[in-house]
């Protein structure tokens, strides 16, 4: 039996960035692929191009990488190419060659080879569960089923918008005290190390017993210049140690999340935007036609709290043995009652998805009002805590020179 050999795929090209004169003169630039660089300076010669520089084109080292926002972007360009009448598999490559991230581009890539060898949208982005969850995947199938495509699209943008959106001014209200007393760290440590032994050997010719808290402030500084390792090191175990914690055992999840729900603050910011993406989501599941127990295992995922995705999961039992939505939240004792009774109003006028539209429009406005007052809370407290650190070395090192005239005298 002859057997047909299988013709080999072409291997894409290097890219390269090239300078040089035309015959003018004059001086340009490009990028053009090519088997190699000597290829490319015949192929410019050719075309009366004298080429001076010929270099490989670098992949960036930043941004390289699909983030959320990126998804977020992608499913709103593909809905404005889809309701503009553009097929799927041009909209997908016209995405991908205009997107500015290479990551970007070869997962774009990749859904488009799978969209032509057959597969639907949603199986194609199903390839890809690190970068399209199980929500999206499950809208996209129902708009795909339903005939809707576009329009659950659409939801699907909204939905990844304001949920990153949220999030992000939840990092915003995190990272500032963080970075802070960061700083705060390192400029001490810089005392400590370099600073403070400079002062001790001028305190050595006094000949006078120094303040306790002046030496105090030299022990500390002569411990970190001998074992400066021993604070990284320890910073090194715990963060690694905390990481493996967080991904393998449950109960320090919940352990970790029912803490931070008890932070001054922040913790309220937590809880509200993990109610406001328990109705965000939900919403927008049940708009896709999602059945309603089907839908809380995403809703469960994406509320980012142990105690909610759990409070979240006994829905799903509940509902699923004939008990309402409205009294099952009841039950939990997670949300608060005008959530519960927005829900029963929803639930018994045919309106559960405007209602919980509602509640999370509501919750994400709270969020941003929060996040604003603690931005100018936290400012002064930090740098007062800035100051106290920063300040007590100080004060440290000037206390020996208030007793210099006794000396002298």
């Amino acid at each position: 039996m002859a057997t047909v050999a299988k013709k080999a795929l072409p291997k894409e090209q290097p890219t390269f960035i090239w300078e040089g004169k035309n015959k003018a003169g004059v001086k340009i630039r490009g990028e053009e692929q090519a088997a190699n660089a000597n290829m490319l300076r015949a192929t410019l010669r050719r075309r009366g191009i004298q080429p001076r520089v010929i270099k490989p084109k670098r992949k960036p080292l930043l941004g390289a990488s699909v983030g959320p926002a990126d998804i977020a972007y992608f499913a709103r360009q593909l809905t404005a190419m889809m309701r503009s009448g553009v097929p799927l598999v041009q909209s997908l490559q016209l995405i991908g060659s205009g997107h500015e991230k290479a990551g970007m581009q070869t997962l774009i890539k990749k859904i488009t080879q799978d969209i032509e060898s057959g597969a639907d949208l949603g199986t194609a982005l199903s390839n890809h569960p690190k970068h399209f969850d199980d929500l999206f995947v499950s809208l996209v199938k129902a708009g795909e089923h339903s005939g809707s495509l576009e329009d659950m699209l659409e939801k699907i943008a909204t939905y990844k918008e304001k949920t990153e959106s949220m999030k992000a001014k939840v990092k915003k209200a995190m990272m500032y005290p963080v970075m802070v007393l960061i700083m705060a760290m390192v400029v001490s440590a810089i005392m400590l190390i370099w600073v403070i032994p400079q002062f001790k050997s001028i305190f050595e010719s006094f000949g006078a017993d120094l303040p306790a808290f002046t030496l105090w402030v030299i022990g500390l500084s002569e411990w970190l210049q001998a074992s400066w390792w021993q604070p990284i090191l320890a910073i090194i175990v715990i963060g690694i140690a905390f990481t493996q914690a967080k991904q393998r055992s449950e109960k320090f999840n919940v352990f970790v999340d029912t803490l931070a729900l008890k932070i001054p603050v922040m913790g309220v910011i937590i809880e509200k935007s993990a109610v406001a993406r328990f109705a965000r989501t939900l919403s927008t599941m049940f708009a896709a036609g999602v059945p309603m127990v089907e839908a809380m295992d995403s809703v469960a995922g994406s509320t980012g709290n142990r105690l909610y995705q759990n409070a979240t999961l006994q829905i799903k039992d509940d509902i699923s043995k004939g008990v309402q939505l409205n009294t099952s939240m009841l039950t939990t004792q997670r949300f608060p009652s005008m959530v519960v009774q927005m829900t029963k109003i929803g639930e018994e006028s045919g309106r559960l998805e405007e209602m919980l539209n509602k509640v999370a429009d509501y919750f994400e406005e709270q969020v941003d009002d929060l996040v604003d007052t603690l931005s100018k809370q936290i400012e002064p407290l930090v740098m007062a805590v800035l100051g106290v650190i920063v300040g007590g070395l100080v004060i440290a090192m000037y206390l020996p020179i208030f007793k210099l005239g006794a000396v002298v005298g």
